[in-house]
């Protein structure tokens, strides 16, 4: 396994938040009616330079971390490989994303790049791939450890490139142990939270839960779950979860750990309308860092989020596909680091400091 640390400075999210976002879309400039493609002199019948054909499954469009990932992607592999990209939303049905795969396939795509909606459907996806002889790369939803040891033993030209949400979740819990009290309001010696987890069974949702409150015990804290619920990964399911936790908790709820930003911005809304000061008497902190949730953080409505960096993995992904398809050797998994992003932690990186 091969790890991608990027040096990212984080007054990038400051720039982020007062001007559109790099990369969300792709860069088209239209000429005018009439305007040739060879019209600039000394370019009369050069041929415009033609690359792979890419099929790119997405498990759902209305995941807001996966429209920007996607988006990265699609104008990575057009810019940088002159690539003609087939983008497809799987809707979050497997059945259908298997029809696309196979489509691809039939298509004679050079490479795919998919994005997962169930993990064990793995297998089957990369077997097709392989039997077609078209390489393949998981992205953001990583198969199992026994799926990837069967690629290497079997030389498959599949890989996947995620990360680790066990250091997102590691991440989360040591932000609150970075604040003054250590997540602690009413300084009993307990930190009580309530947890906003995403998809059912997911591991992500299973990492990033279990090791943001491992982070907050092995520093030294006590804890207490009061609520927990899969809110999905959306916002609207994460407000209506931190709005049945706030009904029946109050205050005596301390911190909200929320699986991912969205969910996190809709239980800073329900936090909010319920009276309670987040800084003051309440923590929230999700992962994404996500645009909204970096201007809450700079506004000091939210305590903290984790860089996933869509940016890093869609480019890590395009590139090892294309290095598959020209006929390279490549590593079975690349990982890329997560980032914390607190309004200290950016404050800091203007000033200069480490």
């Amino acid at each position: 396994m091969k790890r991608l640390r990027k040096g990212i400075f984080l007054f990038f999210f400051i720039v982020w938040t007062a001007f559109p976002l790099y990369g969300c879309a792709p860069m088209e400039q239209k000429k005018d009616v009439g305007e040739s493609a060879t019209s600039e002199a000394g370019t009369e019948g050069v041929p415009e330079e033609t690359g792979p054909k890419i099929g790119v499954s997405i498990y759902r469009y209305d995941d807001t971390f996966m429209k920007l990932y996607r988006q990265e992607l699609k104008q990575y592999l057009e810019e940088t490989y002159h690539a003609e990209v087939i983008m497809r939303n799987a809707g979050g049905d497997q059945k259908e994303q298997d029809k696309q795969v196979n489509q691809f396939i039939s298509d004679g795509c050079d490479g795919i790049i998919v994005n997962p909606v169930e993990i064990p459907a793995a297998q089957e996806l990369a077997d097709a791939c392989s039997r077609a002889g078209i390489p393949l790369v998981f992205i953001n939803r990583e198969p199992k450890e026994e799926e990837q040891k069967r690629w290497r033993e079997k030389q498959m030209a599949v890989s996947c490139v995620g990360t680790d949400s066990r250091q997102a979740g590691t991440y989360q819990g040591e932000i609150i142990l970075e604040t003054l009290n250590k997540g602690d309001f009413n300084g009993d010696g307990v930190v009580s939270y309530v947890m906003l987890m995403g998809e059912k069974g997911n591991e992500d949702s299973q990492y990033r839960t279990e090791y943001s409150i491992k982070a907050l015990e092995e520093g030294g804290m006590k804890t207490e779950e009061l609520f927990s619920g899969n809110g999905n990964w959306n916002k609207d399911e994460g407000k209506k979860l931190a709005k049945q936790a706030l009904a029946s908790w109050g205050n005596r709820i301390e911190v909200f750990f929320c699986n991912n930003d969205s969910m996190a911005n809709g239980a800073l809304e329900a936090v909010e309308e319920a009276g309670r000061i987040p800084g003051k008497d309440i923590y929230l902190v999700g992962v994404d860092a996500l645009q909204d949730t970096v201007t809450y953080i700079k506004e000091g409505r939210m305590t903290g989020t984790v860089l996933n960096d869509h940016e890093g993995q869609s480019q890590m992904a395009a590139d090892t596909l294309k290095k598959m398809i020209d006929g390279e050797s490549v590593e079975t998994r690349y990982q890329v680091d997560y980032i914390k992003v607190t309004a200290i932690s950016t404050f800091q990186t203007l000033k200069g400091e480490d």
